[in-house]
Parts: C-alpha cells; structure tokens; sequence
C-alpha cells in the first residue's frame, strides 16, 4: 500500500492523520459508514495524503469481497472528486509521482473523455459530474470502498447533489466511507447534515500552512465592467501590472513565478496576448477549460527542465484544489463568472460578478503555499470590501433543471418538492427555479407528474449535458444523423465564444481549425457522437423533418431550446422576439443581422446601445428558416381569435402564433363568448370609467352606495372594485349586448344596478334614502348623494359625527364617519322648519346648501334649528335690501315658507 511517510514529507496534514484514521476506522453505533469532515487550508496537502491514508482502511474489505472469474480477489477502490478536470489529472499525477508508480496504475484519474485509471487502481481522481452518473448507473457504488469530496467548499451544484446523495448512501452501505474536504467550509453544519440521524461526523482540523503574504492593492484607472462584460482597458491594466510586478521581483534577483487570475477563457486570451508582447523573457502559459489537457498539465506542474521564469494566466481552475509550483506572485482582477438564471426573460448563462472575498483569499493564498509570496489585487480596499463575503451557492442561482433530473433518477425529487427535509442537501433549492426546471423535464418527457424518471428521462440522465441538450442530440441524431447532431451540441453545451453570436461561422472555424479552442471541441464532438448513435439505435427518439443545408445548427438549437426560436422585429435594430416573449438584440457587427428566424442558443442581460432597448443581447445564435422553426418548435404552434373591447366597441382577430412571435392575423367576428371575455378584460383592465353612467343611472347608484356604508349588508356594495367583481352578474344582458357589437354610450346602466337590489329590503328603498325630499313649500327638492368612491371631506365628517348620536359605529366605539347627502333649497323654502330630516332610520343627517333666491349659496348646515336661532339674522339683514320683493321675515319659525315673491304671495 501506499508509504504516508515518504509521501506525507513536509505537509502539515500528515500530523492530522492519526485523529481521521481513528474516525474514519469505525463507524457510528446506530448503523451508517465511517465519516469525517476534513477542515483545512489550502498548501497542507489534504488531497495529496487523505487518499493514500483511506485505502489500507478499506483494504480488508476489498479483499474479503467476492473473487472475480479468475479468483483473484479485486483491491480497494477510493474514488476522490475534484471541482475541475485539470485538478484530477494533476492531484492523479502528483501521487503516482510521489508514490513512485505510473500514473493510471495504483493512482489514476477519470475525467470527460479521458481515462488513465484501471482494474487494480487504488485511488481515482475524478470530476463531480463522472461519479454522479456512475452512481445513477449504479446507486450503490459497488466496487468503491472509499469516496472522498475535495473541495466542497465551492458549493458547485454537482457536488452539493453528490454530498447529498453519498450522506444517503452511507446510512445503506456500513461499509463505505465518505470524507468532505474544504478549505474553507461551515464545518459543523456539513458534520451535520453528513451524520443524519447518528449525529454529527467527526470534524478533522489542520492549522494553515501559509509562509508570509505580503497583500497590495492597484485599483484600475478603467471601469472593470462596461454593458459587453469585461472592458479592453481593465485587462490591460490587469496584463500591465502583472508584468511590472513580476519584472519588479526578477530585478530583484527573485526567480519566481507568477500566476494572474481572470474570469474566462476570452480574459485569458486577450491577457496572456499583451503579456507576451511585452517581451521579458517569461513564458506565458494559460490554463482554462478549452486548453488541451498536456498544456493544462503543463501550466500546473511548475517548469521543465531548463525553463526560465513563468506567468500562469487562470481562470478559478487554479483557486483551489492544487499547488502550482514556483508561485510567489499572485495578480487577481477580483472578478469572478458565475451561472445566473434570468427568470424574467427565461434565460440562462453566465455573467461575471465580483469575486468572494473568501475566493479573493483563496487566490492570494497560492502565492504562499511554498514560500513568502506577494499578491495584488487590481481594485481598492473600498471594492474589495463590499465584495460578497462567501461564494454564491451555484444551487440559489443556476438552472435547475439538470439536477432536477439527476434528483428524480435517484428518487429524491418528489421528496425535495415537498421540502420534507428528507435530504441532506446543504441548501434548499429556490421553489420558482425547481418549479420551472421541473416544468422543463415535464415538457421533455423526462419525468411523470409524480416527478419521478421515465425511460427517455434516464437515457437523458447519462448525457453529460443539460437535458434539454440531451434531447436535441437524440432527435437531432436522428433527423440529421450523428455527427452533424454532435457538432452542433458540442457547439452549445460548452463555453465556446461564437464571434458575433453566430454559431455557423464558428462551427465553420472549429472545423477548419482556425479557432484556438478547436482540439476541445473535438473530443466534445466525438463523445457525443458516440452517445448519440447509442440512442439513436435505442429507437427511443425519432424525427422525421428535412433540414435545408446550412441550418443543421440552428434546428439542433431551436430542439434544444424552441422557447428560444426568434424572428425579427421590423425596425432598424437587430432586435428579435423569442418565443417565449423576450426580446433581444444582436451585437453591433453579427453576421446575423437582417436573418428573418434565428434559433437563439445564450442571451442574457445587457444595457445601453448594445441591447437596443432589450435588457437583453443574444450571444449565441443560429440561422433558420420559418419552415424549420415551426417543425422545431411545433407544440407551440397556436390558432386562436383573440378579441378586444377597444373604444367603446368589441373587435377580434384571428392570430396564429408561434409562442409569442405573431404569424398571421387576420380579422374576424368574434363569438358571443369571445366579445364576452373581451368586454369582462377590458373593464378589468380599464375600469368603470370605460362605461357611461346616466344621470339616472348614477343617482341610484349614490344612494345604494351610502346605504352599503351606513347599514351594510345586504345592501350592496357598489364601489369600482366591488362591481367589476360582479360584472358578469349585474351586466348579463348588457354584456351579451357589447359583445354583439352594441356601443357602450347606447348601453344604459339603470335597469342593471337595480339588479343588484336585495328583496325583501328593496320595497324600502325610498323610504331609507328618498331620491327627493318635500321641503316646507311644498316642493319635491332632489337629493345630491354623496359619490361611491368619494373621500369624507372635513367640514362634512366634523358636522356628521357633531349628529350621529344613537348613529352607527365603526365598530371601535366611535361614530361612523359618512359623507352626508345634500339639499340645495332656496332658504325662504324653508321657513318653520325646526328639526333636521334624518335618513336611512334617523342615521345620516342631511346637509342644506340654503340658497338665496337668485340661487346663490347663502348658508351650509346640519342643523336647521341652530341656524334660524343664530346664523339666519346675519343674513337677513345683508340679503333683505338686495333681494326686497322676497320675505326676510323676522321670525322665521312662524313664517310661510315659499318659493314665490311677496306679491305673488299676497
């Protein structure tokens, strides 16, 4: 087995080994394989010794297995995860270094499309996404003894999936043994969740093992950001001081090596480009996910034999997970890309935000793992410090909808959608992404409504792609055959830039060769080539279409994502619409401007004269034909008449649809129960005011509105709210009407209001609120009733409760407060009248506007009697001398009350 002394020489994990073997050679009391979290920092050397010091504990239990064909009994298995594939290959190749064995025999590695591993491997360093789907193939992992999670701090959404399903696995298997290691990591929490039941796992911590960091900061003079992702100016300024520091270090007779940290494979390009112009005599190497496998060894293995000083320009492939050698200088742009859902436009891809400032300390923590080291960081203090403090879990933000299906082949789906608690997920899943990712895997036939897998959803589940992907390949496969299915895919499923958001110019360049990322693409291609004509030949999927020549890209896309088939907006912008709604410009320059339909692969959010007045851009498009687009997105094909209630009359269209993407429109006389609904929507979303009250009509209105307020039940309510809520009940007729073609001003609303008249109550109508009231003239004087939506004015609130006694209340003990009904009346009217008419059963005083005999407001009260002992002498004696032939008698309880002169009177 392996020798942990000589490979344990010098790292500080090897003083931590005794307390992990002791945790992890028995497990807990109540059933459940042996476990542990690993807490420590980066340099210590957990992954480089954990491995070895597992697999004598689970040698014997190999052994005692069953003997294979050939009797001979097979070795223990540890399976170890690494975030990324160049860390397993490296982590695989540093132990078979140091274990003196060659690389694929007792240490070996599996990542996509690449395998040095065998039969008798030991130890196998491997991507999250390759044991996800050996252990959906085979959910007890028959054959691993061991599985060790590296880094989970990362808090990627495959190994969160995988720590939850390995927490599972281990209450089944007592004899499997699962360790969680982190740098930095809620150690307790995952001790926790890990445990289950039993309790909480043991927790190994190892002190840091960092020489002297000395930090500087040098803040761009350049906006980092701009509204087409990361600016020209910054990643020079990100190159320009990588290169003065590091020629700072040479000249200071410093022989080290340095390694900057950007957020793409694009950042890398164009930085390791202006490095290399400066010409002083480095080597400028980069590493990210498109470089070939032997140059990303090459960039993490320190320099070959006569090498001269080195830059490393990374993406966050070299955050974590492993050492590269040399390193004493560390240059972070601070920026970070991270998977976003746009939920509002129904997109998905990836932005670039500002680095954790745990990732930031991660990253600086390279350039001291093997020495004094520098780090700078390209922002100020002030940035740095309103950064995010912990990574986002990938989980809170990403699509969902791969791992939902990953969830319901292992059976955990449904219990996640009922948030029972029941997993040992570290987070929960946001309930709007797994609703929609779910309704995604609905529309593909991947899952039942029980939300468990179907056959095509596990056929699916073994494509290491997203399903949606996974379908387009299949169908593709079988509409265009394989390979051309497979480029198309392999075009898609990984980070490729296409140049101006064409993805034909870019497969046309991948082919040739001509783009820097072409080897990658390739092995891409060629997998899912293999992949596809398995399950074309599974007869499961199948397409019957043709494909006009040059579209086989954007018909795999427009599979893939129909929600996503675009057309142009007329205008002079290269905006276009989306099926699903969303609109979107192409980037200034695309060779796509002025295709009709396209089959948009990646947009995402963008402000200014890029997105044209979007919100969005597309950077990954296809060219297709309208032919292709509705054979493609075909179940979003719909007929419907779609009517409106406009102006005052119904109108109708007859529209057929591609989603949201309008193909035809034609018009047409809508059915009664079409205008019906146009009419019901567009007072919902206009209001009353769209019908026309006749006086009449608003007067009874005014008045069941005040009974409503005052008494309650069951007279009804008539405000806006409470009538369109009603609308069909009280308009039936009237509705029919409109929705026959009728105009609304020749529609009256007097017979519908009284429908809404409650019997036996009604007959009292007139009785509790009078439409008019006979003065002492003799008379019938109209009352004015308060408006239905009109609020209580002061002087009208003050005078009402000053009355309400033995009125209503507002149920807190205190009057009703109600906007009083009012009575213009001439004031000669109404001589002799000492008590104030009351209404609806003595409730509500009525309110006089006392005119004088040209009509003119005179007086306003609620309390005639105090009026005529008071108030009514100032008046009298200003108003006699102008009106003389009207009566302006001294005493006005005793006088006549009239409307005529006093000669008429006589």
């Amino acid at each position: 087995m392996f020798e942990l002394d000589v490979i344990g020489a010098g790292l500080p994990f090897a003083a931590a080994l005794p307390e992990l073997r002791a945790a992890l050679s028995t497990g807990p009391a109540d059933g459940g394989g042996p476990a542990a979290v690993v807490q420590a920092p980066p340099g210590t050397g957990k992954t480089t010794l954990v491995p070895p010091l597992v697999a004598p504990l689970v040698a014997n239990l190999a052994v005692a297995d069953l003997a294979d064909e050939n009797d001979d009994a097979r070795p223990p298995r540890v399976v170890v995860t690494q975030p990324r594939r160049v860390a397993a290959r490296a982590a695989a190749q540093r132990l078979a270094a140091l274990d003196g064995s060659p690389l694929g025999t007792r240490s070996g590695f599996t990542v996509r499309g690449e395998r040095q591993a065998g039969r008798d491997t030991v130890v196998e360093f491997v991507t999250p996404g390759i044991l996800l789907r050996r252990l959906l193939k085979d959910p007890e992992l028959s054959g691993v003894d061991a599985v060790i999670l590296d880094e989970v701090h990362e808090r990627a959404l495959e190994s969160d999936l995988l720590f939850s399903m390995l927490a599972e696995l281990r209450q089944l298997r007592e004899d499997l043994r699962v360790v969680a290691m982190s740098a930095t990591l809620d150690a307790a929490r995952f001790a926790t969740l890990l445990g289950g039941d039993a309790g909480p796992v043991p927790v190994i911590d190892c002190p840091s093992a960092l020489h002297p960091l000395e930090k500087a900061w040098a803040p761009s003079p350049v906006p980092r950001l701009d509204e087409r992702g990361v600016t020209r100016g910054f990643l020079d300024h990100v190159a320009d001081t990588a290169a003065a520091e590091h020629r700072a270090l040479l000249d200071a007779g410093r022989d080290v090596d340095a390694l900057v940290f950007v957020p793409g494979a694009r950042e890398v390009r164009h930085v390791a480009e202006r490095l290399r112009s400066r010409g002083y005599g480095t080597t400028v190497l980069e590493l990210h996910g498109q470089v070939p496998p032997a140059e990303q060894l090459r960039a993490v293995s320190g320099r070959g034999p006569g090498e001269g000083p080195r830059v490393v320009v990374s993406t966050s492939l070299a955050e974590s997970s492993l050492t590269v050698p040399g390193v004493r200088l560390v240059i972070d742009s601070c920026l970070s890309r991270e998977p976003r859902r746009d939920a509002a436009r129904g997109m998905n891809g990836l932005v670039t935000v500002a680095a954790s400032r745990a990732s930031a300390e991660q990253r600086a923590g390279r350039a001291a793992r093997q020495g004094p080291g520098r780090a700078v960081r390209c922002c100020d203090e002030r940035t740095f410090a309103v950064a995010p403090a912990q990574p986002t879990p990938e989980i809170q933000t990403a699509d969902l909808t791969e791992a939902a299906l990953v969830l319901a082949c292992w059976g955990s789906l449904p219990s996640v959608l009922a948030d029972d608690g029941a997993t040992a997920l570290p987070d929960a899943p946001p309930a709007a992404a797994l609703k929609d990712a779910v309704g995604a895997l609905r529309a593909l036939g991947a899952i039942d409504v029980a939300g468990r897998p179907t056959t095509e959803g596990r056929l699916l589940a073994a494509i290491p792609a997203d399903p949606r992907l996974g379908r387009a390949l299949l169908e593709g496969a079988a509409l265009l055959g394989p390979r051309a299915a497979a480029e198309a895919v392999a075009l898609v499923a990984r980070e490729f830039r296409a140049p101006g958001a064409d993805l034909g110019r870019l497969l046309s360049g991948l082919r040739s060769g001509s783009e820097p990322h072409t080897h990658a693409w390739k092995d891409e291609a060629r997998r899912f080539e293999r992949l596809a004509s398995a399950g074309v030949s599974g007869g499961v999927f199948a397409a019957d279409a043709e494909v006009p020549r040059g579209e086989e890209v954007g018909a795999v896309v427009a599979l893939a994502f129909p929600a996503q088939v675009a057309r142009r907006v007329p205008g002079d912008a290269p905006v276009y619409l989306l099926a699903s709604g969303t609109r979107a410009a192409l980037p200034s320059g695309s060779g796509l401007a002025g295709q009709e339909w396209l089959a948009v692969a990646e947009a995402g959010r963008a402000q200014g004269r890029e997105a044209a007045g979007t919100g969005a851009v597309i950077r990954a498009a296809a060219v297709l034909s309208e032919e292709t687009a509705l054979f493609a997105a075909g179940h979003l094909l719909a007929d419907a008449v779609e009517a409106a209630f406009d102006a005052g009359r119904v109108t109708a269209r007859k529209i057929r649809r591609l989603g949201a993407i309008v193909l035809a429109s034609t018009p047409v006389k809508p059915s009664v129960e079409e205008g019906r609904a146009a009419v019901l929507a567009g007072l919902r979303a206009e209001g009353l005011g769209v019908l026309t009250f006749s006086p009449g009509a608003e007067a009874l209105r005014r008045r069941l509105g005040l009974l409503h307020r005052v008494l309650g039940e069951p007279w009804p309510d008539v405000s806006d709210t409470a009538l369109l809520d009603r609308a069909e009940e009280w308009l039936g007729p009237e509705l029919e009407a409109l929705a026959g073609g009728k105009a609304v001003k020749n529609v009256e609303l007097l017979d519908p209001l009284r429908r809404l008249l409650p019997w036996p109550e009604a007959v009292r109508l007139d009785e509790l609120a009078p439409a008019e009231l006979l003065v002492p003239s003799g008379r019938g004087v109209r009352i004015e009733y308060p408006p239905v939506e009109s609020e209580v004015s002061g002087a009208a609130a003050s005078s009402t409760e000053a009355a309400a006694d033995g009125g209503t209340d507002d149920g807190a003990g205190r009057p009703a407060v109600v906007e009083q009904p009012v009575i213009a009346v001439k004031l000669q009217e109404c001589f002799g009248w000492a008590e104030t008419p009351r209404l609806l059963d003595g409730r509500v005083p009525v309110l006089f506007h006392l005119l004088s005999p040209a009509g003119r407001p005179l007086a306003v009260t609620g309390d005639l009697a105090s009026f005529w002992s008071g108030p009514y002498a100032q008046v009298r004696a200003e108003m006699r001398g102008r009106y003389p032939k009207h009566p302006w008698p001294e005493d006005p309880w005793t006088a006549v009350a009239t409307a005529k002169t006093k000669n008429r009177m006589g």
